[in-house]
């Protein structure tokens, strides 16, 4: 089950590829990751979708990671005498929190934590960026708009203010609820939307109390002002291209996605690009060349991983959107400008031991021709140092701990293996090569670069390097 790239694939799970069949054709077409999306279907849906994803990783005994990505707010106006409304450019439009069916001169806005911090100036997009207007006059419970980008609009439409930082909790109780189950049931990875500030992060770190890893989805314009803090909080990042590019002019998106990715790598925390990657593959069996084109620029960039949304989830051609990803990843890897630019894109290595080692493993596999770095691990630290670097070999993780072999499914270069903890070094040099051997990394007479922390078995220990024959 060796994958033959480095860029992970996340796949998410829907009514088009929920049963346990489906899901094992998905996953040896290339799916490392698994989404579980819990803005749509049921705690008892997401069970039986957990459930066999568990039941293929006893089989196949590779670990499989699975996210779950939490809702988060949604802002929405109210409902219509009518169904809909049609808004002309230049007309007046007020927002209030009456509960009287809307029609063309008002709607209810049941938020009045949003309304609290309107003001003359400020723009709102309706139906995600289909209709706009600006704020003329706001008031307690109430605000007037011009509308300035006119359309039809009608009941429950979203609503988004860019620009402005709403005093909304990222948390839902939907959320908290969802948290809870997802926890109990094992969720590697927890994907928060609606992040504005760092302090949003700790709110979910503490509720998550390390039984699973942070995942951040960048999809406001608040939270790229604080761009590095917030990553600094996480445990990784998603670019949310769909919500970003709502709030911000799409000519914005790729240089922001640029940005954020270049961000992830200085800090050594892995990054998703996800949203509308293989979008036309909903419904035909083949993506546009733009579309690989994207897939080809996220893998260019130094991506962790791609994500497929209801390509994989409610799409006619799962399977294929999942292959042809795949393919994608696989063949821009082997273009000699993706090589060239990995090989210039080396952060600088932070003032510790494990820096040190792992950037000299990779440097003593280049100038040996070894077949792979080997990383000990017990937290993933080391691992997450080692692919910061982007080695040129493959990056074979060893760890004790079956929780930090999932959560390395979704991070660049890293094939993770469970295995009991080593206690001598002599241990260490047999069992990286039998494995490496096994894994199909290496063969007889070729040369691994191991490294590990003595003593054995202590978190974050990284202090030495091992060049090793295979037998």
């Amino acid at each position: 089950m060796r994958r033959q790239r480095n860029t992970k694939i996340i796949a998410t799970l829907g009514p088009a590829s929920s049963d346990p069949a489906r899901i094992e054709t998905l996953f040896r077409a290339g799916a490392d990751v698994f989404r579980l999306n819990f803005s749509h279907g049921e705690h008892a849906d997401h069970r039986q979708r957990y459930e066999a994803i568990r039941e293929l990783e006893r089989r196949t005994g590779r670990p499989i990671s699975i996210l779950m990505d939490l809702q988060g707010p949604k802002l929405r106006v109210g409902k219509f005498a009518d169904g809909k409304v049609a808004l002309e450019t230049g007309q007046r439009f007020r927002f209030d929190l009456d509960d009287k069916p809307g029609d063309a001169k008002r709607v209810r806005l049941p938020h009045p934590e949003v309304l609290s911090v309107l003001k003359p100036g400020t723009d709102l997009l309706l139906d995600d960026g289909k209709l706009r207007l600006r704020i003329e006059a706001a008031g307690e419970g109430f605000a007037e708009a011009t509308v300035t980008q006119g359309g039809s609009l009608s009941d429950r439409k979203g609503v988004n203010v860019p620009g402005v930082i709403l005093p909304v909790s990222p948390l839902t109780e939907k959320d908290r609820a969802d948290l809870r189950f997802g926890l109990d049931l094992g969720v590697d990875w927890v994907a928060q939307s609606f992040v504005q500030r760092p302090e949003d992060i700790a709110e979910l770190k503490r509720l998550v109390a390390g039984r699973a890893a942070a995942m951040v989805k960048l999809e406001k314009p608040a939270a790229i002002d604080r761009l590095d803090e917030i990553v600094e909080q996480s445990d990784a990042v998603m670019v949310a291209r769909g919500d970003l590019g709502v709030e911000l002019p799409p000519e914005d998106v790729p240089g922001l996605q640029k940005r954020i990715i270049a961000a992830c790598r200085r800090a050594g925390k892995p990054v998703v690009v996800a949203t509308q990657m293989l979008e036309s593959m909903i419904a035909a069996p083949a993506p546009t060349r733009a579309e690989a084109s994207d897939v080809a620029t996220a893998v260019f960039d130094g991506a962790d991983a791609v994500m497929l949304s209801a390509e994989s989830a409610s799409g006619a051609y799962p399977v294929e959107a999942v292959a042809m990803m795949d393919r994608i990843v696989a063949r821009t890897e082997q273009d000699p400008v993706w090589r060239r630019i990995m090989d210039a894109q080396h952060p600088d290595p932070e003032r510790t031991a494990s820096d040190a080692i792992t950037k000299a493993a990779a440097q003593v596999a280049h100038t040996i021709g070894a077949a792979a770095v080997v990383t000990y691990t017990t937290s993933g630290s080391t691992a997450l140092r080692c692919a910061r670097e982007r080695p040129e070999v493959p990056i074979l993780c060893l760890t004790s701990q079956i929780g930090t072999a999932r959560r390395m499914a979704v991070v660049w270069g890293i094939h993770a293996v469970q295995t009991p903890e080593v206690n001598t070094v002599s241990e260490m040099v047999e069992k990286a090569c039998a494995i490496a051997k096994r894994e199909g990394f290496a063969e007889k007479g070729q040369r691994l670069a191991i490294t590990a922390g003595v003593p054995f078995g202590t978190p974050g220990s990284t202090n030495m390097i091992r060049i090793a024959w295979v037998n």
